[in-house]
């Protein structure tokens, strides 16, 4: 099959794009509000960006309080959602009112970051913490609405837990992140295995 999402019905039961690109790391971004009330939120569209300084980015459809928060302190934190705290990262997916702290909200605990004045979740294996760089304003060619906003952090701070560290390497097997694929469909990194990228000989 063939469509062009710019005018073209697809004419599946559900739309099929969110489940091409797959799996997805969950980018679960901690912020707070001027007036200090904690928000947690996951995002699937989300990722690094640069490693030599490290950005990252997250994609957030509309205003959010993810991305409003972060525009108004200038700061958020990436925490990886573990498959272990998939229930706790489903619960804060909730729609709660911007007054509502997600932390308690899903039984987690809040620690103050190092860097950045946010909070991070402490049972998470892996926290980043992020400077916001610039947001970014999505504009499609057709001058169709969009609402989708880019939040760009350079990274100030990780927190790594030794408990996924395996011979000084951070061991995907013992991380177990949670990945986003399509539609209601998760999936857990449990298998990884290595490929040595190859030199090509100049002689």
């Amino acid at each position: 099959m063939f469509y062009d999402p710019r005018h073209d019905d697809h004419g599946l039961p559900h739309n099929p794009w969110m489940a091409l690109i797959v799996p997805r790391p969950i980018g679960w971004i901690s912020t707070v509000d001027q007036a200090g009330i904690r928000n947690l939120a996951p995002y699937s569209a989300f990722n690094t960006i640069s490693s030599r300084p490290p950005f990252v980015m997250f994609s957030s459809d509309g205003d959010k309080d993810s991305i409003i928060n972060a525009e108004a302190t200038g700061f958020f934190c990436v925490n990886i959602a573990t498959f272990e705290l998939r229930e706790a990262m489903n619960r804060s997916s909730a729609p709660y009112p911007p007054e509502i702290d997600e932390f308690a909200a899903a039984g987690l605990t809040a620690v103050p970051c190092e860097n950045i004045p946010c909070p991070r979740v402490a049972e998470a294996p892996v926290s980043i913490e992020c400077m916001l760089s610039q947001i970014i304003l999505l504009t499609p060619a057709s001058g169709a609405p969009c609402t989708n906003r880019i939040a760009i952090g350079e990274v100030v701070g990780i927190h790594i837990d030794e408990r996924v560290l395996r011979n000084g390497r951070v061991d995907s097997e013992l991380l177990q992140p949670l990945g986003r694929m399509g539609y209601r469909d998760y999936t857990v990194s449990t298998r990884a295995f290595e490929m040595i990228r190859p030199v090509l000989d100049e002689s």
